[in-house]
């Protein structure tokens, strides 16, 4: 290849404007955290590290030496002024050198992702701090276990059906378990991070992690507050079974998505009414409720709900085969007695599967919901306030299911 063909203009502008972007952008957060090394020093060594890449590896390897030199000599200047060292600094300078090597060697997608997780993790220094300092044990256990059930149990195990009756696969078992628990994991997360904005932000969160948990939480918290506690249980109430109808909306989106077109329209629909519903409730500003809800992945959790999910879909395929579709809106019923979420997932899988169709998965899920939607009522009624509030709190739940069964009829027949 002559030497004209391997530095094309064109093909050398766009890799120099590229490292000159991502070392920027890099830089200039450096520059407004009142680094040494910022918006000038960054953009230099993605030069660098570029045209180091179009020359040849060895220019590259003297280069990458030439920018540890440099971060030695920036952390022993600083211990001579203040004893401190520039670690974070002097890694995104590493970083910065290495992703300019990537562009001078053809690459885009890699480098500027980087360039932009990099700037990320430097710009939410504080938040990514407070964050860290809130952790407690048991969230560290349950982050590690989940990357213990994706990526080390789940490739080994078979993807096959491992029983004479076709009802075990350990492998789809696994994957649902992964999902389920990543949405509560995930949505833990987010309670933990925007519950002190509002009593709606804790309901509804709490209700994606655990609505039956959540609901008889805030139950048993607000039974004991005075004034606005009547307004806040039947908002919490209805708040967490808004969750629970995203969620299970979501599941189904997931594991079946030919299911949860057929489910939207219903699950929606009562989305909608609770949420026009709530608007209409006495106003409820104020401190929220502190939610005390453990981690939604433990080994314990993991395990029951393994068996539940297994047992709730072992159930349905075999009421399936000698009912018919019959047969599983009568499981999805029992289960949501359970486990909406167990339920929702054990009906997408079968229609994953092809042993169902769609629109029978679709309306297990609407069925699994609604009697979950039921099953709440109970805890609200045993706390003092909510005597109350029962016959407002019924009435509004019996709406609810109305709306949803008549956009279950609209969906199947019209």
């Amino acid at each position: 290849m002559r030497v004209l063909d391997h530095f094309a203009p064109q093909d050398v502008a766009l890799k120099l404007v590229l490292s000159l972007g991502i070392g920027l952008l890099i830089g200039l957060e450096r520059e407004w955290s009142n680094k040494d090394a910022g918006a000038r020093t960054f953009p230099i060594t993605a030069l660098l590290g570029t045209l180091s890449s179009l020359l040849s590896i060895p220019f590259s390897i003297a280069a990458t030496a030439g920018v540890l030199i440099l971060v030695a000599f920036l952390n022993i200047r600083r211990l001579l002024i203040d004893r401190t060292l520039e670690i974070t600094t002097s890694a995104a300078l590493i970083l910065t050198v290495v992703l300019g090597v990537l562009v001078g060697q053809g690459h885009l997608f890699t480098p500027v992702a980087a360039a932009i997780l990099t700037t990320i993790l430097l710009a939410w220094k504080t938040e990514l701090t407070q964050f860290a300092n809130r952790l407690q044990p048991e969230e560290i256990r349950s982050a590690v276990l989940l990357g213990l059930l994706s990526f080390v149990i789940y490739p080994v195990l078979p993807h096959r059906f491992v029983d004479p009756w076709r009802l075990l696969d350990p492998r789809e078992v696994w994957v649902t378990m992964i999902v389920i628990a990543s949405i509560g994991f995930v949505n833990y997360v987010l309670l933990r991070l925007f519950s002190a904005r509002g009593f709606h932000y804790t309901a509804v969160l709490g209700g994606l992690v655990n609505s039956t948990a959540t609901i008889a939480e805030l139950a048993a918290t607000l039974g004991d507050a005075e004034g606005r506690a009547e307004g806040m249980l039947v908002s919490a109430s209805l708040l967490t079974i808004f969750a629970m109808f995203v969620r299970n909306l979501v599941l189904l989106a997931l594991l079946s998505p030919a299911s949860a077109s057929s489910a939207f329209f219903p699950l929606a629909a009562m989305a909608a009414t609770v949420a026009a519903l709530v608007r209409f409730q006495p106003p409820t500003a104020g401190p929220a409720p502190e939610l005390k809800l453990a981690s939604p992945i433990s080994l314990r959790r993991l395990i029951v709900f393994g068996v539940l999910f297994f047992a709730i879909e072992a159930a349905g395929t075999l009421a399936e085969r000698f009912l018919g579709r019959f047969g599983l809106y009568a499981t999805s019923l029992i289960g949501g007695c359970f486990s909406s979420a167990s339920a929702t997932a054990a009906a997408a899988n079968l229609a994953a599967r092809g042993q169902v169709s769609p629109g029978t998965a679709g309306i297990a899920a609407v069925l699994t919901s609604f009697v979950s939607a039921l099953m709440n009522l109970p805890l609200i009624f045993r706390v003092p306030a909510g005597r109350k509030i029962r016959g407002r709190l019924f009435a509004y739940t019996m709406v609810v299911l109305a709306v949803g069964l008549a956009a279950l009829v609209v969906e199947k027949f019209i």
